[in-house]
């Protein structure tokens, strides 16, 4: 089973269950857990009877909110904490300390920290690592107009002294792109579409699905979301 964190204070709940929909029409079981404070998914993912912790399903994506650790879900599921969890993938979205060590990102195999360049989603993504115990190695997921030098330069600044050591790979999407209004369009129907978002989005979610997945080509990817786009 593979273990995959999404951190930072940057809205990324969409993102990560776009990545979830291709592992699942690559036939992965994927489990996403919310460990977010304002649980977002709670809002934007259907569920018939939400309740304070609940897993719900959503177009083949297991869908974890208001659990505090991992073996809070066990319990749920009927679990004994010496089990292990039926899934191909865990991925965890997270934006504070608590969330981080309470579900062990630290031993996972991949962390994203994923952040625009607004100072908020920067200074307050960082807060959420202030207290690693730990070194973490990140990829760093950035939202941009135009990824500038300088932008990337700046997060470095802003990170210097936090025991954070940043991969080479660097994955951006544009913003300002129409995907946003994709995003919200897709929400209030209750669908996960890719048709109509932008060349640049579609590619960056591929690209991460097959560093989630490690041992599979491009053209199988691609030839996922081409079924996500067909509706098949």
């Amino acid at each position: 089973m593979k273990k995959i964190g999404f951190i930072g204070a940057y809205d990324k709940t969409d993102l990560i269950i776009y990545i979830a929909k291709i592992l699942t029409t690559l036939e992965k079981k994927v489990l996403v857990i919310d460990a977010t404070t304002l649980q977002k998914a709670r809002y934007v993912v259907p569920a018939i009877n939400p309740t304070k912790m609940y897993v719900t399903e959503y177009e083949q994506i297991d869908i974890a909110v208001g659990f505090s650790n991992i073996n809070e879900i066990k319990k749920y599921l009927g679990l004994a904490e010496e089990q292990e969890m039926e899934y191909d993938i865990i991925m965890v979205d997270t934006d504070n300390i608590d969330g981080f060590n309470n579900f062990e990102l630290q031993e996972f195999q991949k962390n994203y920290f994923v952040t625009s360049f607004d100072v908020y989603s920067l200074k307050k993504g960082l807060e959420s690592l202030i207290e690693l115990k730990n070194v973490v190695s990140l990829t760093k997921i950035l939202f941009s107009k135009s990824m500038l030098k300088e932008e990337d330069d700046y997060l470095n600044f802003l990170s210097l002294g936090y025991k954070i050591v940043w991969n080479e790979l660097r994955l951006w999407f544009p913003i300002e792109n129409g995907d946003l209004s994709v995003i919200y369009e897709n929400q209030r129907v209750a669908k996960i579409k890719f048709r109509k978002l932008s060349v640049q989005y579609k590619d960056g979610l591929a690209y991460i699905a097959e560093e989630i997945l490690g041992d599979i080509s491009e053209m199988k990817v691609r030839r996922a979301i081409r079924t996500i786009e067909k509706g098949v």
